[in-house]
């Protein structure tokens, strides 16, 4: 990577744990040495003396944090460092500064994050231990990561979090995970609590602690793999929802990736963008749903199956689409045939995208015909049959059909 010869590596980010100043190396001591500037948050600037920072003047992170990132940006060209926790770049300040500063004008320091400070002290394998974070965003994230002998580690937002999260575990049938709360990970004051999910209570721990759970599933434990295809009933829905199956076939056609963005339009109970993020790392979604109550149902469902991020916009198609960022992927479920909502879409959409439509009745399936007349793609007839009850003998009830419309808008 080439420096800017306007604007040389004049910010560092040093990661800092608990052990301060002895737990920093030549570089981070050299960095610090040289800084006119530090920037950091109380606690880290307590770990690391003026003494070590001779020239620099010191700066506290204020709260809000992000509105002083003029102020860091205003100082370009003067050696300047931020101490940040463990390894910057790991849900860290690092990552943040990298959206206003072009990386041929940083460098980053880390040290051991608390994510492998905390595998460390539990002896388990960092590459099968799952990570997720609370700092910052909801704990319900938890969810997505539940199953039957895993290995969480959770960043926590405060005291209060390790109580959050056993309180989760508890309502998903994991009251006998083991949660062990690791307060001051890496100094001289670390400790180490490990109780039951179910015998946690309201008890406030250091607020600087990180939590580790064995997922133990009880018997009233719902297993729900990533895998598209959860149990209808998985979702609280008024019967405005994406039946499993051809949920399953629909999210195959979407093509979930790590990071790419959903446009479900119409989205009820807002199954099919809750099972997109479930199925990719990082992906995204905007649900559009015009009802309030099936707006909040969605939300609800997001949050209990642990994708509480999904944006639920209450709104309709066409006039709900204006000014959102590009999507990867559209899904039309309830939205096909809001006029120009299709063709809105397809135009918006990032070449290489995939649209997916599915049609019920046969106007909405004219206009998906009339569609793959002018953007190409493919047509295709979903027909499921289910073994119901026929007097005293079974047979097959078949459900509506489905004409499902897939195109791929071209990279060129």
């Amino acid at each position: 990577m080439t420096r800017s010869p306007d604007h040389p590596r004049w910010l560092t980010v040093v990661g800092v744990n608990e052990d301060g100043l002895d737990g920093l190396g030549l570089a981070a001591r050299a960095a610090l040495a040289t800084a006119e500037k530090v920037v950091g948050g109380a606690r880290h600037l307590e770990l690391i003396p003026a003494s070590a920072s001779p020239k620099a003047e010191r700066h506290a992170w204020p709260s809000p944090m992000l509105p002083f990132l003029d102020v860091l940006v205003s100082w370009r060209g003067r050696t300047t460092v931020v101490l940040a926790s463990g390894d910057p770049l790991l849900h860290g300040v690092a990552a943040t500064l990298l959206g206003r500063v072009g990386p041929e004008e940083m460098t980053v320091l880390p040290a051991p994050s608390a994510f492998q400070l905390a595998c460390a002290a539990m002896l388990w394998p960092v590459a099968s231990t799952a990570l997720v974070t609370a700092c910052g965003r909801p704990v319900e994230s938890l969810a997505a990561e539940l199953h039957d002998g895993a290995r969480i580690v959770l960043f926590s937002a405060g005291g209060a979090t390790p109580a959050a999260a056993a309180a989760l575990l508890v309502a998903h049938g994991y009251g006998d995970s083991a949660v062990t709360v690791l307060e001051r990970l890496g100094g001289p004051q670390a400790a180490a609590t490990s109780l039951p999910a179910h015998a946690v209570g309201d008890r406030v721990f250091d607020q600087l602690n990180t939590v580790a759970i064995a997922c133990v599933a009880g018997p009233d434990a719902r297993l729900l793999p990533r895998v598209p295809g959860l149990p209808d009933d998985a979702f609280a829905n008024d019967g405005q929802i994406t039946r499993r199956e051809v949920r399953a076939l629909t999210l195959a056609r979407l093509a979930p990736l790590p990071g790419a963005l959903l446009w479900d339009v119409g989205a009820g109970s807002g199954s099919i963008g809750v099972e997109w993020m479930r199925a990719a790392r990082g992906a995204r979604a905007i649900a559009l749903e015009p009802r309030a109550d099936r707006a909040a149902r969605a939300r609800a469902n997001a949050a209990r199956l642990g994708v509480p991020g999904l944006d639920v916009r209450e709104a309709a198609a066409p006039e709900g689409l204006a000014g959102l960022p590009r999507p990867d992927a559209v899904f039309l479920g309830g939205g096909a045939t809001a006029p120009g909502a299709l063709e809105i879409c397809w135009a918006a959409l990032k070449p290489g995208g995939r649209l997916v439509a599915n049609a019920v009745t046969l106007e909405t399936e004219t206009k998906l015909l009339a569609a793959r007349g002018t953007l190409g793609g493919d047509l295709v007839r979903l027909q499921i049959a289910n073994a119901e009850p026929v007097g005293r003998m079974t047979g097959w009830r078949p459900a509506m059909p489905i004409t499902q419309f897939v195109a791929t808008k071209p990279r060129t």
